[in-house]
């Protein structure tokens, strides 16, 4: 299989020269392994994955040893079996000035990250890789940040084809893992039938202590079919015949395993916020779709939910274009007790970027309006608009364009 060059390798090599770990999460078969053994090739870095049972009990059971062993610098895989390790290799950091030496991989749990965190304070980078976006799939890299403006857009604008939605909703149904990018509709039913089967109900058992997986199953089926929507703790747990605290907790365990998003709705002092619940988003749209059994991409893009599964991959790409770029950006979603909601803010530089969602190539300008009453709570707005299927950008005022999303 072709290797697809990562968005986020830019970024690693950076926090490689700049600190002595780099920890590379995200949920599994996104791509974290193939991304550090192409960045290893022949460098002389060691490989070694704690899959293997035999390192992992060397790990867990001395660590010197271990070090020993497989003398830095390395690539560790699966390091969230050997916790153990963190204290060892903290020792090495400290008795070393040397950067990049430990890169490892693990799949995003909390008690690990928690570990992480505590010991290697100071000397982790911490980068999370998701699935691949439309961006990667189709090789394109945009050199400057996203700021929204209309002189932005149009510099991108000449960096892509036409926006189309076909190819979009082809990226939305097949979503980015690796392996599924040249399976066919049977193989890819195939695929995330034993994703789901192996890796999931595997990782919410060892992680999470659940025992009851086809009641586990039925809560992810219900999460998909409300993907877009605000978490509806009460619906989940009827759908699975759980209480509310389980289902709560269940959700906890998907957002730490990276399989979903959780939007949090914006607040200040200026902007009260009336609502504290999320939003839900599966980081992964071909997961989602399989298990809402959307079995051909054009059943989906006809089909009652194309306009949630849209507005999942907007966010989705804006996700990744904010962790691997240079500048990040922290997103929510507003909705006050009028029901005006805006679909995204973005917050950036202490500027509010204000985004509305629309499957539609011709959306109506008028969706702008409700971004005033940013304006009434006298924050700083900048620029935004619709982003939405059209060909190419185009000026609705002077903080808003419409955005095809694309671009983003």
């Amino acid at each position: 299989m072709e290797y697809i060059k990562r968005e986020a390798e830019r970024k690693f090599c950076e926090m490689s020269n700049f600190f002595k770990v780099v920890l590379v999460t995200g949920a599994r078969q996104v791509g974290k392994t193939t991304m550090l053994k192409k960045l290893a090739d022949g460098t002389g870095r060691t490989y070694i994955s704690l899959d293997d049972i035999m390192a992992r009990e060397l790990a867990q059971s001395d660590p010197a040893l271990f070090f020993q062993k497989y003398k830095p610098p390395v690539i560790i895989d699966e390091v969230q079996y050997a916790p153990q390790l963190f204290e060892r290799i903290k020792v090495i950091c400290d008795n070393s000035e040397e950067c990049g030496q430990f890169w490892l991989t693990g799949s995003q749990q909390y008690d690990m990250m928690k570990n992480v965190r505590e010991t290697l304070a100071g000397r982790v980078g911490i980068l999370n890789l998701y699935s691949l976006s439309q961006r990667e799939k189709s090789g394109i890299v945009f050199d400057e940040p996203l700021d929204f403006s209309f002189e932005t857009l149009c510099k991108r604008q000449n960096k892509v084809k036409p926006n189309n939605i076909s190819d979009v909703f082809e990226h939305i149904w097949r979503g980015g893992m690796p392996r599924v990018q040249q399976a066919d509709e049977e193989m890819r039913q195939e695929y995330f039938n034993s994703y789901v089967d192996t890796y999931l109900m595997r990782d919410v058992a060892q992680v999470g202590g659940v025992t009851d997986s086809a009641r586990f199953l039925k809560m992810l089926r219900t999460c998909a079919a409300l993907t877009a929507e605000q978490v509806n703790y009460s619906n989940l747990a009827q759908s699975a015949d759980i209480s509310e605290p389980t289902a709560k907790e269940w959700v906890r365990l998907l957002q730490g395993l990276g399989i979903i998003y959780l939007l949090q709705p914006y607040s200040n002092n200026e902007l009260k916020r009336l609502t504290k619940t999320p939003k839900l988003y599966f980081c992964d749209t071909g997961l989602c779709a399989f298990l809402s059994m959307w079995l051909t991409k054009d059943t989906l893009m006809n089909g009652a939910a194309s306009g949630h599964y849209y507005e999942n991959y907007v966010v989705n790409e804006m996700i990744r274009g904010y962790a691997y770029g240079k500048k990040r950006a922290n997103l929510y979603y507003y909705r006050d007790s009028n029901a005006k909601e805006i679909d995204i803010i973005a917050e950036c530089d202490g500027k509010i970027h204000p985004l509305e969602v629309k499957k539609s190539a011709n959306p109506d300008r008028k969706e702008v309006k409700k971004y005033e009453l940013i304006d009434k709570a006298s924050l700083e707005r900048s620029y935004g608009g619709i982003i939405c299927m059209c060909d190419t950008p185009y000026p609705i005022d002077e903080l808003n364009s419409f955005i095809p999303s694309n671009l983003i």
